[in-house]
């Protein structure tokens, strides 16, 4: 064998060598086999998707391409908020719907951690294949805690000039969280929020994109208040971007400032969560931001009152977030002395499509191409768990497609404002707006594809309130 003969590796990798030797491996090049884009929809995908969007947003601004995989190593879904690294992994070809599993590509992290059933980083030139030697690789495989089969794997991959040992403490903690998370919904409880491990947050950079006037006079008020000294509430609706516009107009009100975001944590973990402010209170260099402070218990809200607001004065700026304002702990009211609102996502069309756009090129790594069909429908839908689900039905989105049009988008989109269809007629309905949208046909080609007669089909389309001059 004509790798590692001379340096001293550990067994693990000398033995994944000599396999990758054996099963033909280029040592120039790799080349995955494409399984396609289509990923199944089962529970381990959806608790793992959720996990990965969530890490990836708290680690935006850093050169990680985050990946789930299937139990063969075929790539489901991949986020990143690095452009060049996306592209750099393209070249790879560790990109959804491509395999790369050690008898396919070799000595690789996400391989190994699979071939092995054990967390695995491999750095650099431990790769088999010194095209990947730009790389550092780390996996650990995600079991289902209930039946022990293997169902996959989280990756993270960076380049290998900037690689860190958190990279495989990061992966095994994500893979812990999916299986925590498919514990609990597969056993009839709700799963603890994947966003648990970031209760408190620092908010180095405010990327985005620029939405429409709501949003502007929003910010453009959370920005005036903030400056005034005054301690912002923002509330709407779970997930319509109350916390992002908070930090929006701190970062302009402050622009020295350190952001810190903190989450209200789950009751277990009150006290130990009040016990960090011991570090963070009173900092004059950095802005807070409280969200959800709705769901504080009384005595921890009255603890933070005394913590945030002492009576000598407050010395960092506080903004916070909550439902409605009438849901803020009495203890929080008297401080909270200026509020801004967001109406849920379902109200702003325009910024639906802003941000849909936006998440879909974040995903990509590359401008993602929507069809006036597919905009018409993210724009008809009434999103009731807001940019969630937004994130949601774009990131299965283009990880099944390269283009967004209604065949990538699930029935309950397609079904519009009406919302409350029963399974069989948001079926329907993503059908005939299909077929209509597929192509220059006219009603009777339609009508025959759908097996119904054209009355039949005109009756639909006025009882689906179909706009078909926009598909």
């Amino acid at each position: 064998m004509s790798r590692g003969d001379d340096i001293v590796v550990p067994e693990r990798l000398r033995a994944s060598w000599l396999r990758s030797e054996r099963y033909g491996v280029s040592i120039d090049a790799v080349e995955p086999v494409f399984a396609g884009t289509d990923a199944p929809e089962t529970l381990f995908h959806r608790c793992g998707t959720e996990v990965l969007v969530d890490l990836q947003r708290t680690m935006e601004s850093e050169p990680v391409g985050m990946m789930l995989t299937d139990a063969d190593g075929v790539v489901l879904s991949r986020v990143s908020g690095d452009h060049s690294l996306l592209r750099a992994l393209d070249a790879v070809h560790l990109a959804p719907g491509f395999g790369y599993s050690e008898r396919e590509v070799g000595t690789n992290g996400l391989g190994l951690a699979l071939a092995d059933l054990a967390p695995t980083m491999v750095r650099a030139d431990q790769h088999y294949s010194q095209s990947l030697s730009g790389f550092t690789c780390a996996a650990a495989p995600v079991v289902d805690p209930a039946s022990g089969r293997l169902e996959g794997a989280v990756n993270l991959t960076t380049w290998s000039a900037t690689s860190s040992n958190l990279l495989l403490t990061l992966a095994r903690s994500a893979a812990s969280t999916i299986s925590g998370s498919m514990l609990a919904r597969g056993s009839g409880r709700h799963a603890r929020p994947p966003s648990r491990r970031n209760l408190f947050r620092i908010e180095h950079s405010v990327g985005g994109v620029d939405l429409g006037r709501e949003w502007t006079d929003a910010v453009d008020a959370a920005c005036t208040a903030m400056s005034a000294g005054e301690v912002v509430t923002a509330v709407g609706e779970s997930s319509t971007g109350r916390a992002t516009l908070l930090t929006h107009a701190a970062r302009r009100a402050f622009p020295g400032h350190r952001i810190l975001s903190a989450s209200a944590p789950d009751l277990a973990d009150v006290q130990a969560w009040l016990e960090l402010w011991t570090f963070e209170a009173g900092r004059a260099d950095t802005v807070v931001v409280l969200r959800d402070v709705d769901t504080l218990p009384t005595f921890a809200a009255e603890q933070l009152r005394s913590l945030l607001f002492p009576p000598r004065g407050n010395a960092m700026p506080v903004a916070m977030t909550a439902e409605t304002y009438q849901d803020v702990p009495n203890a929080l009211t008297d401080a909270a002395n200026s509020v801004v609102s967001l109406s849920p996502l379902g109200n702003r069309p325009d910024d639906v499509i802003l941000l849909a756009r936006h998440l879909a090129d974040t995903i990509r790594g590359r401008t993602v191409t929507f069809s006036s069909s597919a905009e018409h429908a993210l724009r008809s839908y009434d999103w009731p768990h807001n940019a969630a689900e937004l994130t949601r039905v774009i990131t299965r989105a283009v990880n099944r497609s390269d283009v967004v049009d209604t065949h990538v988008l699930p029935a309950e989109v397609l079904a519009g404002p009406r919302g409350r269809l029963s399974t069989i007629e948001a079926f329907e309905h993503g059908e005939i707006v299909r077929v209509l949208s597929s192509g220059k046909l006219t009603m009777q080609q339609v009508a025959h594809h759908l097996g119904m007669s054209r009355a039949t089909l005109y009756r639909k389309i006025a009882f689906y309130k179909i706009d078909v001059k926009r598909l």
